[in-house]
């Protein structure tokens, strides 16, 4: 096998290549030491779909506890949905062979948000590059090499710097690492777990342009796990809300900053600072705190705290609606 080229065609854009149907996961609550009793369950990710295309980038927010990482973890294939399924062009990949699991697991790779932790210390930089390729591909350690050193120039570094080790290297520039580790193997979609969070401020704008600029070179797709709504603003073709483990409203990025449709997505952009400090905004102060997903409330689970809760929102579920081409939401308003 040798390596693909880096610029895929463009004919590729837009083409659907990760797809989440009614996805679930449930942990299990037990109790009990020698013979344990499941007591119930934890409803971490509670029946979501979402596309993800070409070239493009899925922003997922929401507050602590809601889902994302979870998410983002059986998009990894490191969980397993309890219900659900995950395609990857067309295959469903939890059902499938183990070799298109193989290839699933090459295609999509990930960032972490401490890139301290995810690179060993005691490998130096151009072998901590080249084990995927390693693993994966049948090809000499000359084109390994070839490509280590083009990676750290992709992302910014010199060719020196494939001699150091992890610990020579600031924040940034590890995180430059952990990008390039994961482009070792030309993936198609690549899950970047709050990719900025850890890094000073300085640092971050440098890191989003050069993601951006890698997506325009390598036309892969990012899923974005983020808190930071102006990270997702600036990155983001789409956004999904995510609320105690359900996506409250999906749609393109400028119509949901724009047009924020949702009662929590509306409660969520009030709390974010605006684009220019002169631009006044609603502010929304929710009540409570949020729900256990392991006893979520009835119909609704938003209904508790929302500010325009009707009767029937403590009774029935809310089903999607279509606002507009691409723009869905979960609310009785509508």
């Amino acid at each position: 096998m040798t390596t693909t080229e880096s610029s895929r065609s463009r004919s590729e854009v837009g083409q659907v290549l990760l797809e989440a149907k009614n996805l679930k996961k449930y942990f299990p609550v037990t109790k009990g030491l020698l013979i344990s009793k499941v007591t119930g369950h934890i409803k971490a990710v509670d029946d979501i779909s979402f596309q993800l295309r070409a070239g493009e980038t899925l922003g997922v927010v929401g507050e602590s506890g809601c889902g994302k990482s979870t998410t983002a973890k059986m998009m990894l294939m490191l969980e397993t949905p309890t219900e659900g399924s995950i395609l990857f062009e067309g295959q469903d990949v939890h059902h499938s062979s183990a070799a298109v699991r193989k290839s699933y697991r090459s295609s999509v790779q990930a960032v972490f948000q401490d890139p301290w932790s995810s690179l060993n210390p005691r490998m130096r930089v151009k072998d901590i590059i080249a084990e995927p390729m390693v693993i994966n591909w049948n090809i000499s350690h000359a084109e390994q090499q070839e490509r280590v050193m083009k990676l750290l120039n992709d992302v910014g570094l010199n060719e020196y710097h494939s001699n150091l080790f992890p610990h020579e290297f600031s924040g940034g520039q590890r995180q430059r690492l952990a990008i390039a580790r994961a482009l070792a193997l030309n993936p198609r979609v690549i899950v970047l777990d709050e990719p900025v969070s850890a890094l000073d401020v300085s640092i971050r704008a440098q890191i989003m342009n050069l993601l951006k600029d890698l997506q325009a070179e390598y036309n892969v797709a990012y899923m974005l796990i983020a808190h930071d709504l102006a990270t997702v603003r600036y990155m983001c073709d789409w956004v999904a809300v995510m609320y105690l483990g359900e996506i409250v409203e999906l749609s393109p990025v400028h119509e949901m900053y724009t047009n924020p449709s949702h009662p929590y997505t509306k409660a969520l952009m009030s709390a974010a600072l605006p684009s220019h400090p002169d631009m006044e905004q609603e502010e929304i102060i929710l009540q409570g705190e949020v729900p256990s997903p392991l006893n979520p409330p009835s119909g609704c689970y938003f209904h508790p705290r929302c500010p325009a809760a009707m009767d029937r929102c403590a009774v029935d579920k809310p089903g999607r609606t279509e606002l507009a081409p691409g723009h869905s939401l979960t609310c009785h308003l509508f």
